[in-house]
């Protein structure tokens, strides 16, 4: 199994980081490859609805949304991470999501998504929401916790003590892995080739 996780938050080891670290962590304990790509500190410009991607197989735009592009046809999952600005996730982060799952035409169907966000206080709810929307219109079931996948910080390294968002993560691990199995598992006895392995996650 393989899992991209697309970093929105322009500090690379800032209180997001520490999220997708977390998880990163349960996810290679538990035998599954997880990919962290850095994009908040990148310059995306946003979608200027050319429609070309249609025509090229790709966005018109040859930037860092084309390799995510590549690596999410391959993944079976996808977290995606922000900080909150206003009770919003990073402007860079929705440019290269809204440009990433428009100009892909590879189904997603049955890809796990989630998402993680990191405010100091406020905003998490609706950040939260925001990019869980991209997950819900391209038929792609979300992994969810105990509680809604946020942590608290403000500071650089201030999250590593919100022991109860960190706790998350192993949570958030089963309900994936139990999804991604499930998706396997349809997929090979639609082959025929069961897999009583794949099947019993």
């Amino acid at each position: 199994m393989k899992v991209l996780m697309i970093n929105g938050s322009p500090r690379a080891n800032g209180n997001t980081s520490i999220a997708l670290n977390e998880m990163k962590t349960v996810f290679e304990k538990e035998g599954v490859d997880a990919e962290i790509v850095q994009v908040g500190s990148e310059a995306v410009r946003g979608c200027i609805a050319c429609n070309r991607c249609a025509e090229l197989g790709k966005c018109v735009f040859d930037d860092v949304v084309n390799k995510l592009a590549v690596k999410l046809s391959e993944a079976d999952g996808l977290v995606v991470a922000s900080p909150v600005y206003y009770a919003s996730a990073n402007a860079t982060l929705i440019a290269v999501l809204d440009r990433l799952f428009y100009s892909t035409s590879f189904d997603k169907t049955m890809k796990v998504g989630a998402s993680v966000v990191c405010a100091r206080r406020g905003g998490c709810s609706a950040t939260f929401d925001e990019l869980n929307k991209y997950f819900t219109i391209s038929n792609m079931p979300i992994a969810s916790g105990q509680y809604w996948n946020s942590i608290h910080g403000r500071g650089p390294g201030e999250a590593v003590g919100d022991a109860e968002g960190r706790g998350r993560a192993d949570t958030f691990f089963q309900i994936e892995k139990n999804d991604i199995g499930r998706k396997l598992c349809d997929e090979s006895a639609e082959t025929g080739k069961s897999d009583q392995k794949v099947c019993a996650l």
